[in-house]
C-alpha cells in the first residue's frame, strides 16, 4: 500500500496486538496464504469500530477473518488489513433472562463453546463440538452438522453496520439459512452472538457428542490441513459424492489434493500453495460440471484474488 496507517491502528488497540507483513498461512487452516500489510487483533466492540472506521477513512482495503477455516488466502497476501477477531475477543457471559442465555463475543472458538456448554447439561450445540471455526465464522454462515445448525440455538445478535452503527439484530433480523445469513449479504460484522440453552440429559449429551466425533474421525481427513467442506451442498445432491464417483478422489495438483478418505474435503498433504488449491477448485467444479451439469459453489471464501482468478472458465 501508498500509506503507512501503522501508528494510526496503534491508537486504537494495543501495539503487541499490530503486525506488520504477516503470513497468512499461520492463520487459516488451509495452511496457505501470502503476507498482509498489516495484521489486527481487536480486543473490544469499540475498537472493531474504530479500526474499521479508519480504514473506511484511510481507503485502506480491509478484511475481517476469525480463525481462517473458511479462507483461502492468494500466494501474494493481501494488500490490506486483516481484521482477526480471535482469541483477544473470545470472552463469554452468562445471563439469565427468562431462561438460561450465554453472551459470546464473535472470536471464541465455536468447538470450545460447544464444550463447555454440553458438559454442562444444556443441549443444543452437541452438532457443534469439533466444528473448527470461531463463533462469529459460525453464525456468518449459519454452520451446521449432524441435523444441527447455530439458527437452533442463536437468540440474537450485536453487529456493527456498514454505516458503522453498532446494532442488535434478532434471529429473525439474521436471516439465517443454508450457509448464509443477512451478515454476509450485508457485509456486517458480527461482534457478540445471545445463545439459547436448554437444559438436558447429561449422559445423553455426552452420548451425542462422542458419536459426533468419532463420526469426524471416521469420516473427515482431520489429520491434512483443510478448510473443512470446500464446496456448498447442491439442491438434491451431495458435493462429496458427485465428486467421488466423478472419479476425481485423490485427484492432486502438486500438493492440493481431493482428499481420498472424504471427497468433500480438498487438503493440503504438504506443501500446496494457494495456486495450486485454486487450481484444484476449478478443475473439480468443471469436472463435475461436464459430467453430471451440477454446478458446484465454494463454500470457501477467497482473498487476495483478482475477481477473474476466482470465477470458473
Amino acid at each position: 500500500m501508498e500509506y503507512n496507517i501503522y501508528k494510526e491502528l496503534c491508537q486504537f488497540t494495543k501495539e503487541e496486538n499490530v503486525k506488520i507483513k504477516e503470513p497468512m498461512k499461520l492463520h487459516t487452516t488451509f495452511r496457505i496464504g501470502g503476507e498482509a500489510d498489516y495484521f489486527v487483533m481487536p480486543q473490544s466492540s469499540e475498537e472493531i469500530k474504530n479500526i474499521v472506521t479508519l480504514c473506511k477513512e484511510r481507503k485502506a482495503p480491509y478484511f475481517v477473518c476469525g480463525n481462517g477455516s473458511n479462507l483461502l488466502v492468494s500466494d501474494a497476501g493481501y494488500r490490506g488489513v486483516v481484521i482477526q477477531l480471535g482469541n483477544k475477543f473470545a470472552h463469554s457471559k452468562r445471563e439469565d433472562i427468562d431462561g438460561h442465555y450465554v453472551r459470546i463475543q464473535a472470536g471464541a472458538m465455536l468447538t470450545v463453546v460447544a464444550n463447555k456448554i454440553c458438559k454442562a447439561g444444556y443441549t443444543g450445540m452437541e452438532f457443534a463440538v469439533g466444528i473448527p471455526g470461531t463463533v462469529g465464522g459460525a453464525v456468518a454462515m449459519n454452520a451446521g452438522a449432524y441435523g444441527g445448525e447455530m439458527k437452533d440455538v442463536i437468540s440474537s445478535a450485536m453487529v456493527l453496520s456498514k454505516d458503522g452503527e453498532i446494532i442488535s439484530l434478532t434471529k429473525e433480523e439474521l436471516q439465517l439459512g443454508y450457509r448464509s445469513s443477512i451478515i454476509t449479504k450485508e457485509n456486517y460484522v458480527l461482534l457478540e452472538v445471545v445463545l439459547k440453552l436448554n437444559p438436558g440429559n447429561l449422559e445423553e449429551i455426552k452420548a451425542i457428542c462422542d458419536r459426533n466425533t468419532q463420526a469426524r474421525i471416521e469420516k473427515q481427513p482431520l489429520e491434512y490441513p483443510s478448510a473443512g467442506s470446500t464446496f456448498k451442498r447442491p439442491e438434491g445432491y451431495f458435493a462429496g459424492k458427485l465428486i467421488m464417483d466423478a472419479g476425481l478422489r485423490g485427484y492432486s495438483i502438486g500438493d492440493a489434493q481431493v482428499s481420498e478418505k472424504h471427497c468433500g474435503f480438498l487438503i493440503n498433504r504438504k506443501e500446496a500453495t494457494a495456486t495450486q488449491m485454486l487450481a484444484l477448485i476449478h478443475h473439480v467444479q468443471k469436472t463435475v460440471k461436464e459430467m453430471y451439469n451440477v454446478s458446484l459453489e465454494p463454500e470457501v471464501k477467497f482473498l487476495g484474488f483478482e475477481k477473474e482468478e476466482i470465477l470458473c472458465d
